[in-house]
């Protein structure tokens, strides 16, 4: 086979990949990940050297401040930046928008987990929901808890609901995370089982809610794609409910004169309602704490998260409706989900 030489190297390719882009840690900057790709052809175009390198540029925007026009920086970025594309206007806004509310990245962290907690809103309170165990939990045992979700459904929801006992003491939430089989089936269970009752798919999605409260805990629920499935759920639950008020519908019209019965139709949906409503209002507090990273909410919003909010907004639960309004709230800082909320409205009226 010919060896190429140097002198045969007649061509330069040089071809520069934007990547990523990234908030940096401790400065008002972005980071811009890029590769550079770089191929030496010889007179007839074929390749004869290519290299690839990974490199990364930090746009500093110290000018941001809390008045400061996100959507006019944010295209002065793009404008500064020939490696950003301008179709990542929106992602660049978010990220912008981070870094303008970003705490002190320097937070003190909390004495007993050794964690920096994500400060809550004085709207909002910890959700609630039914619990019918008057067993007292122990981490010692967490293991044999972990083992009843291989079992009936009852014993499932019992398991994680002692589970959740543990999980809702932050002290604990450090040695949890320790126990990678118990979150292995937790995470089983509710990707897979979630249908086999709302109960239990509350209590899990409240375990990882609690992990949620802290910012340090993101990447483990991240990692275990909590985020994407309840949302899934979420969806199936909207859908069960329409059909609910579908079924409603019906049995009122078949007829209309006999009170009792309607009584005890509605009696019977309540109690549905009611359980559903808790599993949303975890969830959704779930997905506001994750939303704290913009990447991840310009996620929820490709998933339609903002339709799900406005048909919640169908509830009279006030809990649930403070909660669906204060992340529409967050939501509505960009234009386009302006938009979208706008849309969603029309739509369910």
């Amino acid at each position: 086979m010919a060896l190429y030489s140097a002198e045969d190297a007649k061509y330069l390719k040089r071809r520069i990949r934007g990547g990523q882009i990234d908030v940096h840690p401790t400065e008002k900057a972005l980071i811009v990940n890029y590769s550079i790709e770089a191929t030496v052809l010889d007179e007839y175009q074929n390749t004869m050297i290519g290299d690839k390198k990974d490199a990364q540029k930090i746009i500093r925007v110290k000018s941001l401040g809390p008045s400061t026009d996100i959507r006019a920086l944010a295209k002065e970025v793009i404008n500064r930046c020939k490696l950003i594309h301008p179709t990542k206007l929106l992602e660049v806004e978010q990220l912008l928008f981070y870094l303008q509310n970003r705490r002190d990245t320097n937070l003190p962290s909390d004495s007993t987990t050794g964690v920096s907690q994500k400060p809550i809103s004085d709207e909002l309170e910890q959700p609630s929901i039914d619990t019918q165990i008057n067993e007292t939990a122990s981490l010692n045992d967490i293991d044999d808890y972990a083992d009843m979700l291989y079992e009936n459904v009852q014993d499932k929801i019992k398991g994680s609901a002692l589970i959740l006992q543990l999980a809702r003491n932050p002290d604990n939430l450090s040695e949890i995370i320790q126990k990678e089989s118990v979150l292995n089936v937790l995470t089983r269970v509710y990707k897979e089982e979630w249908h086999e009752s709302i109960e239990l798919a509350t209590n899990i999605v409240y375990i990882f809610f609690c992990f949620s409260s802290f910012t340090d805990f993101h990447p483990l629920v991240s990692q275990y794609r909590i985020g994407a499935q309840t949302m899934t759920i979420v969806e199936a639950e909207m859908k069960k409910y329409d059909q609910w008020m579908e079924e409603i519908t019906r049995e009122q019209k078949k007829k209309p004169r006999d009170t009792r019965a309607n009584i005890t139709i509605d009696n019977k949906y309540k109690v549905l309602i009611r359980k559903q409503e808790q599993f949303l209002r975890v969830a959704f507090y779930l997905l506001l704490n994750l939303a704290e990273d913009l990447k991840v909410e310009l996620k929820m919003r490709n998933k339609s998260i903002i339709t799900q909010l406005i048909h919640a907004l169908d509830r009279d639960n006030n809990d649930l409706l403070i909660l669906v309004v204060s992340f529409l709230k967050k939501l509505s800082v960009f234009v386009e989900n302006k938009n979208d909320i706008v849309s969603s409205l029309f739509q369910f009226q």
